[in-house]
C-alpha cells in the first residue's frame, strides 16, 4: 500500500502582469482568493475552517453594529478591493460608510473605510506588513488585524496619513474602533470553540 503526505497548497503566482480589468474579463469567477499586487496575480489557497470562523464572528458583531444605524454596508471576502489599475486585494471583512457607497459596484472601487484581516500562519507577512502599509497608503481609515496565534487584536487608525496604533486587545478585553464610536468586540469571543 502507497501511502501520501498531503500538504497545505500555497501561494501561486501567474507570471504574468495583469491590469485589474483584463484579469476581471479573462479569469472565471472563482472562490479562491486572489489579488492583484503591482499586476501580478497571486491565488491562495482557500482559508482554513478556524480562519473562517474567526471572520464569521467579527463581521457578525461588525454587521449587527452597522446595519441597524444605516451607518454604511458590510461585506466579506471573496469581493475585490480595486485601489488601482494594477491593484486589487479581497480583504476578509469590509466596511463602507454611508456617505462613500457610491464606490459600491460589482467590486469596491477604491478603499473601504474599515479592513479586518485575519493573520493566518503563511499570511503572517502579507497582512502584518504588506497589507497595513497598502491600506495606509490608500486611505483605509481603520485596520483590524486579529492574530488567532496570539489571541490578539490590534487596531490601526489613519491620522494625518500615517497608521497610527489605537490598541492591542487580549482575551478578557474589548477592542474597540475609533471609527464607529461604541463598536467594540469581545476578543475571548472571537477565538473561542463556541
Amino acid at each position: 500500500m502507497v501511502t501520501t503526505t498531503l500538504r497545505r497548497p500555497t501561494r501561486q503566482r501567474t507570471g504574468r502582469r495583469w491590469t485589474f480589468a483584463e484579469w476581471r474579463a479573462e479569469i472565471a469567477e472563482s472562490n479562491l482568493p486572489a489579488e492583484l499586487w503591482d499586476g501580478e496575480a497571486i491565488v491562495s489557497p482557500a482559508p482554513s475552517f478556524l480562519h473562517q470562523q474567526i471572520v464569521d464572528r467579527f463581521h457578525d458583531r461588525l454587521k449587527a453594529w452597522v446595519r441597524p444605524r444605516a451607518l454604511g454596508k458590510t461585506c466579506t471576502a471573496p469581493v475585490d478591493m480595486v485601489l488601482a489599475p494594477k491593484r486589487s486585494v479581497q480583504p476578509d471583512v469590509l466596511f463602507v460608510g454611508s456617505a462613500r457607497l457610491a464606490i459600491i459596484g460589482e467590486v469596491i472601487n477604491g478603499p473601504a473605510d474599515l479592513v479586518a484581516e485575519i493573520i493566518s500562519p503563511e499570511s503572517r507577512r502579507r497582512d502584518r506588513f504588506d497589507k497595513r502599509d497598502l491600506y495606509e497608503q490608500h486611505g483605509v481609515r481603520e485596520y483590524w488585524l486579529l492574530d488567532p496565534g496570539a489571541e490578539t487584536v490590534e487596531v490601526f487608525r489613519l491620522t494625518n496619513g500615517q497608521y497610527r496604533l489605537l490598541g492591542r486587545w487580549r482575551p478578557g478585553e474589548s477592542a474597540e474602533s475609533d471609527l464607529l464610536p461604541g463598536f467594540a468586540v469581545l476578543v475571548a469571543e472571537l477565538y473561542s470553540e463556541g
